[in-house]
């Protein structure tokens, strides 16, 4: 028996496919499945050009056999099987791929296609193989060979025996070492749960002999190992079902058979799309957001099909991070995969799948807004700020995706409402969105800042998320109508000012630029509020950077912190400004007094840190003697 020799590039290759190109060394089971199907399925091919050929697909399978006795693990299949010049050419020349020439040699037809085309799939056997023997029987001849070899030494063929066509694939599986349990693979549960894993939908049966513990026939307190044969895989993909013979519970079953969550997800999305790129698709919208959901190991995305042979567990080019809580699978034909078919080749076809995916998600979330109301607050209330967060982040480019999405909480309405309701209502003369922010409806409720918008009669958006504001601010207008902070310096809305107002308000200048200098560094001005009816004092800010903004941001780990221009307003309405005036005439010392102490009451307010408490504590104590 000659033993062969690879040649030198097919040698440096499987070094390279040992070593490198797969990431995960259980794929060789998914591998090694792939070309069993492969090889039954050309034997459907040929079925379908020659009448004399019949094609019982019950008489068809894949066997697995873990033997830990002897530490190999055998898979086979009654496949078309391989001559000696077939086991020459297909195993002898590393990346030279047998089923690629049988596909460009047939027409494929059913819907039917051969996976393995880079012919390098075979050699992943050998990350967890010492040595790696294959005994194939070709379909129609009489003749039996056996390819045997040890990796880059070579390999060797001679004539074997076997009774049937197929293929007889046995791997001698590596000792156990101090980085790599290889033991696993001998493990009747273990390989169970890899065949479950990344080939649970291969059209043929795939069976092992599965042990089980059982009571003993004459005993009720002894037990034996019961051994029987068992289909391990499912076969049939829900995806590729009818959509008519599926009811709801055999989603949600797949939904918790996939473990894609321990919720119940409030909507499925069943996709079959065929044209420029076909493929099959089932999403789901999940009811409540894992535990690390909003953490930074959160992995997004959907499981990759190619054939309904698992390439990847979470592909998240599928997805866009603002609709990355959605869950479940694509399967194609179309996708073009690298030589080790983990990894895809960034191409169009995966990015009109995504686009199409991006635009079904917004479509039915949507329907469930406008068709299920309570529903969709379920789902807003867990992942709306990822809605809002996608705005943000993507500096206002998703908004005519997401804006419709979006809910606030109604000071008239009470309840949460869409920005397309809110418009729809607004009086002919009102010309911004108002909004207010806080930490919640509560508080927000209590803002002096309020009053005049709402003695207008005008609506109010409470923002009570810390993105709320950022968002907002992406997405600059929605139908033509701007977005305007009740706390804005300008609300557009104010009474014009009448003679007698400018005359009292040049009396007044000097006291607010006296207090303006008490609180130099603190705020940008001091001036009579237009906007406070009841109240005494509140803050208003100027520029891009709110008050509630400047809160989030020094929330966050920074050496940088962030300051609004505030304004401090003083409600000249109000008994406390005539305390003001009364100070600023006779005794500047109170004065500072006061002015210190309305703007630590506006810092309360806004839910402000007070810069000394013991201070504001202390002029308490001043004005109570």
């Amino acid at each position: 028996m000659a033993r062969k020799q690879f040649k030198a590039e097919s040698k440096r290759l499987l070094n390279l496919m040992i070593n490198s190109i797969y990431t995960h060394r259980e794929i060789f089971l998914r591998e090694l499945i792939s070309n069993a199907s492969d090889a039954i399925d050309k034997i459907y091919y040929k079925a379908l050009a020659d009448d004399s050929i019949t094609f019982n697909k019950n008489e068809y399978y894949i066997r697995i056999t873990p033997d830990r006795e002897n530490r190999t693990l055998t898979i086979s299949d009654t496949g078309i099987g391989m001559s000696k010049e077939e086991l020459d050419d297909n195993l002898g020349v590393i990346a030279k791929s047998g089923s690629l020439t049988f596909k460009e040699e047939n027409e494929l037809k059913d819907g039917y296609d051969i996976i393995g085309q880079f012919g390098v799939g075979f050699y992943s056997a050998f990350m967890v193989s010492d040595t790696v023997t294959v005994i194939s029987k070709a379909y129609g001849s009489d003749e039996a060979y056996k390819w045997h070899s040890k990796g880059v030494e070579g390999y060797s063929i001679e004539p074997w025996e076997k009774e049937t066509f197929g293929t007889d694939i046995i791997l001698k599986i590596k000792e156990n070492t101090d980085d790599e349990e290889y033991d696993q693979y001998l493990e009747e549960f273990r390989v169970k749960s890899l065949i479950k894993k990344y080939s649970d939908f291969v059209r043929y049966p795939i069976k092992m002999d599965v042990t089980s513990r059982r009571p003993k026939e004459d005993s009720e307190n002894e037990y034996e190992d019961h051994v029987e044969e068992q289909t391990v895989n499912s076969m049939v993909p829900i995806w590729k079902k009818n959509k008519n013979e599926l009811f709801p519970e055999d989603y949600e079953n797949f939904y918790t058979e996939k473990r894609y969550g321990f919720d119940k997800p409030i909507k499925h999305i069943h996709i079959s799309t065929e044209g420029a790129v076909s493929y099959n698709a089932i999403l789901f919208i999940p009811e409540k957001p894992p535990y690390d959901f909003y953490t930074r190991e959160y992995e997004k995305g959907l499981e990759l099909y190619s054939n309904g042979i698992l390439i990847m567990n979470k592909c998240a080019d599928l997805l866009p991070d603002f609709f990355s809580f959605v869950k479940g699978m694509v399967d194609s034909e179309d996708l073009s995969l690298n030589i080790s078919r983990e990894l895809l080749q960034h191409d169009r076809q995966l990015k009109i799948i995504a686009k199409n995916i991006k635009n079904r998600i917004k479509t039915e979330l949507s329907n469930i807004l406008q068709e299920d109301r309570e529903r969709y607050e379920e789902f807003y209330e867990s992942f709306g700020r990822q809605l809002k967060y996608g705005i943000y982040e993507g500096y206002g480019t998703n908004k005519d995706i997401l804006q419709d999405l979006l809910l606030f909480y109604s000071s008239q309405e009470q309840k949460m409402v869409t920005l397309d309701e809110y418009v729809s209502r607004m009086p002919e003369d009102q010309k911004y969105i108002y909004y207010a922010a806080g930490e919640s409806v509560e508080r927000i409720e209590k803002l002096p800042q309020t009053e005049m918008v709402a003695d207008k009669g005008y609506e109010i958006l409470y923002f009570t998320d810390d993105v709320d504001e950022f968002a907002i601010r992406m997405i600059l207008a929605y139908k033509e109508k701007e977005f305007k902070s009740v706390s804005s310096g300008d609300l557009g809305i104010e009474p014009a000012a009448d003679a007698d107002d400018s005359t009292d308000q040049e009396q007044d200048k000097e006291l607010f630029e006296y207090m303006k200098n008490i609180l130099a560094g603190k705020v940008k001005d001091v001036r009579a509020s237009k906007r406070l009816k009841h109240h005494p004092v509140c803050l208003a800010n100027e520029g891009e950077l709110t008050i509630e903004m400047e809160k989030i941001l020094n929330a966050m780990p920074s050496d940088h912190k962030m300051k609004a221009d505030k304004v401090l307003e003083i409600n000249s309405s109000h008994e406390v400004f005539k305390s003001l005036q009364e100070a600023f005439e006779n005794d500047k010392d109170k004065l500072n007094l006061y002015t210190n102490l309305l703007y630590n009451q506006a810092l309360l307010i806004e839910g402000l840190t007070i810069d000394d408490p013991l201070e504001f504590t202390n002029d308490i104590c001043s004005i109570m003697k």
